[in-house]
C-alpha cells in the first residue's frame, strides 16, 4: 500500500518527477514502476528503456544533482518484471524542478502518500540545514535574478565578470544554481538601508528621508552621496590663509559605511538604518559579534568574518583594503580631534557613531556639559601663566596641527571655558569667568 514512502505508478510518464524530488527532500522512498493503485502487478513491457528514461528524466529535469542518491532497477514481482526507483534523502535540500526554480511550484516535500508543494518556510528551513552557519553559502530562494548593476560595477574596476567568475567567488554553486551572495549583489536583492535626517539631536522631527533598494553596489554608492550632501564643507582663516574642513571625516563615514554593509546579518529581515543628526551620525546594522569575539577585540583590530564571501568581493573590486581595518581606520581619522567615535554592541545589532567635529553646542547643551576632556584641560592650564593667548602660541605649546587647534578652540568657545577677542592678526583667547 502507498505510504510516505512508497509510491505506486502504473506505468512510466516524466510526472515520477515530482515524487523522486519530494522523496530527496524529506525521508526518502521508493517507486514502483508497474504496480496499479490497488498494489496488484501490472508489469512494465520494456524495463531497460523504462530505466533509461528514468535515469535521464532524473539527471535533466531536478537540480542539484541528485543522481547519486537515486538508483533504477528491475526485479520481478508475480513474474511479471517492474522497475524500482530507490531514492534517498538527498544532503543538498531543497531539491527542486530545473524549469521551476527554489519556490513552491518547484520545491516537493511527501506527506502521507502524496506529494506536494513545500512552504516557504519548509523550503527556507531546508536551506538553512544543509548551508550551515554562513548565510551567503546558502542556494538563493530567488534563481530569476540579473546583474547588471553589478556588471557595471566590475567594469568600472576593471574586474572580469562573467560565469567564471561567478563560480569562482561563490556566486555559483556546484550544481549551477545562485547563492544567496549572488542574491545580495543582484539588481533584485530584498534588502535595503534606510537613511533619515532629523532636526536636533533626536528622532522627533523628520528633514529628509529616504530607502535604497537594489545591488548593494548601488545602495552603497546611493548611500554614501546622500550622506555627503549633508556633510557640510566650512571655512576658517588664519590671517589670508583660508583652511576648508568637513562636519565628518569623509574616509570615516565611507569605513562606517562598508562596515554596516559588509558585516551585517542578513539572515535577519530588516534594513541597515543611518540617522543623520546636528551632531553626529549613527550606522546601525542588524546582527552582533560573532561567537568567541568580544568588543575589545575588534577594537584592536581582530578580523571575524560573517560574511566573508561578501568581503572577498568587496576586497578584489578595492572597496575595502583589508580585512579588520575599518574600525582603527575611523578611530585614526578622529585621532588629533577631542571628539570620539562611539562604537555600541548588543546581541543583535551593532552601531557606530560618528560624531560631527563642528557641531557648536547650544546653550541648553553647554548647561550640561561634560567636563574638560585632557586636551582642553591642557589649553586652560596654559592661562595660569598668561591671561591672552594666540592661536599660534596654544598650537606651539601643544604641539598640535593648526587644523585641530582651530577646531579644539571652537568648541571650548561652544562649551563657554573660553572666548575670544579680536579678529585677523589682533586675535586673542582668554579663559572665560
Amino acid at each position: 500500500m502507498e505510504n510516505n514512502k512508497t509510491e505506486y505508478k502504473r506505468e512510466y510518464t516524466d510526472d515520477i518527477r515530482y515524487a523522486v524530488v519530494a522523496f530527496a527532500n524529506t525521508d526518502g522512498g521508493e517507486i514502483l514502476i508497474g504496480i496499479n493503485d490497488d498494489g496488484s502487478v501490472r508489469g512494465v513491457d520494456e524495463p531497460d528503456k523504462v530505466t533509461l528514461r528514468a535515469t535521464n528524466m532524473i539527471r535533466d529535469a531536478i537540480r542539484p544533482d541528485v543522481t547519486m542518491f537515486t538508483s533504477c532497477s528491475v526485479s520481478e514481482r508475480d513474474g511479471k518484471p517492474i522497475v524500482a526507483i530507490s531514492v534517498q534523502r538527498g544532503a543538498s535540500r531543497p531539491y527542486y524542478l530545473s524549469g521551476k526554480g527554489v519556490r513552491p511550484e518547484g520545491v516537493y516535500v511527501r506527506q502521507g502518500s502524496s506529494s506536494v508543494p513545500a512552504s516557504q518556510t519548509a523550503i527556507l528551513n531546508m536551506i538553512r540545514e544543509t548551508a550551515g552557519d554562513r548565510y551567503e553559502d546558502g542556494r538563493s530562494i530567488e534563481q530569476d535574478l540579473t546583474f547588471r548593476s553589478a556588471a557595471a560595477y566590475f567594469k568600472k574596476m576593471n574586474v572580469d565578470f562573467g560565469d567564471k567568475q561567478m563560480r569562482t567567488l561563490n556566486m555559483l554553486d556546484a550544481d549551477g544554481a545562485y547563492t544567496n551572495l549572488a542574491l545580495l549583489l543582484s539588481d533584485e536583492c530584498p534588502h535595503s538601508v534606510k537613511l533619515a535626517v532629523f532636526d536636533g539631536g533626536k528622532k522627533t522631527v523628520f528633514r529628509d528621508r529616504r530607502e535604497l533598494n537594489g545591488s548593494l553596489f548601488d545602495q552603497i554608492e546611493d548611500a554614501y552621496s546622500f550622506i555627503d550632501r549633508y556633510n557640510r564643507v566650512r571655512s576658517d582663516f588664519s590671517g589670508l590663509e583660508r583652511i576648508d574642513s568637513r562636519d565628518y571625516p569623509p574616509e570615516a563615514i565611507r569605513e562606517a559605511l562598508l562596515n554596516a554593509v559588509v558585516h551585517r546579518d542578513y539572515s535577519l529581515s530588516g534594513p541597515t538604518l543611518i540617522a543623520i543628526f546636528d551632531d553626529r551620525i549613527e550606522f546601525t546594522s542588524l546582527g552582533g559579534l560573532l561567537r568567541g569575539i568580544s568588543y575589545n577585540d575588534i577594537m584592536l583590530g581582530v578580523s571575524a568574518l560573517r560574511n566573508e564571501r561578501l568581503a572577498n568581493v568587496f576586497f578584489r573590486l578595492r572597496l575595502i583594503e583589508a580585512y579588520g581595518t575599518g574600525l582603527l581606520k575611523i578611530k585614526e581619522c578622529y585621532a588629533d580631534l577631542p571628539q570620539k567615535p562611539k562604537i555600541e554592541v548588543s546581541d543583535h545589532a551593532f552601531k557606530i557613531t560618528l560624531p560631527n567635529t563642528r557641531f557648536q553646542p547650544t546653550v541648553a547643551h553647554t548647561a550640561a556639559r561634560e567636563e574638560p576632556n585632557e586636551r582642553e584641560k591642557a589649553v586652560l592650564r596654559l592661562f595660569e601663566r598668561k591671561d591672552a593667548l594666540t592661536r599660534q602660541e596654544i598650537q606651539n605649546a601643544l604641539r598640535l596641527s593648526q587644523a585641530t587647534v582651530i577646531l579644539l578652540l571652537k568648541k571650548m568657545i561652544g562649551d563657554g571655558m573660553i572666548r575670544k577677542e579680536g579678529s585677523g592678526r589682533n586675535t586673542a583667547y582668554r579663559k572665560d569667568v
